[in-house]
């Protein structure tokens, strides 16, 4: 297979453009969604490659271009390994993260008034696909494990990082710098699947 050298971002969500771009080959030429105006499509997948598909597909169609699109969440295990794939509507319509994350720790205390003194664990999953039209070239699944912090920390990254700590490390992703990040998180982990078509 001949290697990509244009390709469509396929989200509307900045901090994930950011971090997708910067872990792309500098050659690739990148395209956003918003150059285009277009709107995200329906997540009405089961599961976090099956809403990558969808969205690759749709803005693939959409454009004409090949699309990589990501769909990606935070599982935490006492929590039944939500909010997973609604991640982002936990922080209701405006996709409010500071919202999303008071929610989970309310979530949190429901189950186990005494949570913050034991490790949470959980995980943040990442999909990627890369569609061309309605065929699919790729998907992989990129992951890390963690736990919860006791409270938001650090103000880099973006969605639940502040809330995220990496196994073996005290940092959460919200204090790490981006290089620091994409070193280790489930995008990268991602990323090394999907490579040999970048």
């Amino acid at each position: 297979m001949k290697k990509i050298s244009k390709l469509l971002i396929g989200t509307n969500n900045k901090g994930k453009y950011k971090e997708i771009r910067d872990l792309l080959p500098k050659n690739i030429k990148t395209y956003s969604t918003s150059e285009f105006n277009l709107k995200s499509p329906k997540e009405d997948g089961l599961n976090f490659i099956e809403n990558s598909l969808i969205k690759s597909k749709y803005f693939s169609k959409k454009t004409k271009l090949i699309c990589l699109a990501d769909d990606s969440g935070l599982e935490i295990d006492l929590l039944d390994k939500n909010p997973g794939i609604y991640s982002a509507r936990w922080g209701g319509k405006g996709g409010d993260f500071d919202k999303a994350i008071n929610r989970v720790y309310r979530e949190l205390k429901k189950k186990d008034k005494k949570w913050k003194q034991k490790k949470i664990k959980a995980r943040f999953i990442c999909a990627l696909s890369i569609s061309y039209l309605d065929k699919k070239i790729s998907s992989v699944l990129g992951k890390v494990e963690g736990y919860i912090s006791n409270e938001p920390r650090g103000s880099n990254g973006f969605g639940y990082d502040p809330i995220f700590i990496p196994k073996n490390k005290n940092k959460t992703f919200g204090e790490m710098s981006s290089l620091q990040k994409y070193k280790m998180d489930h995008r990268f982990d991602a990323f090394k699947k999907i490579k040999k078509f970048l």
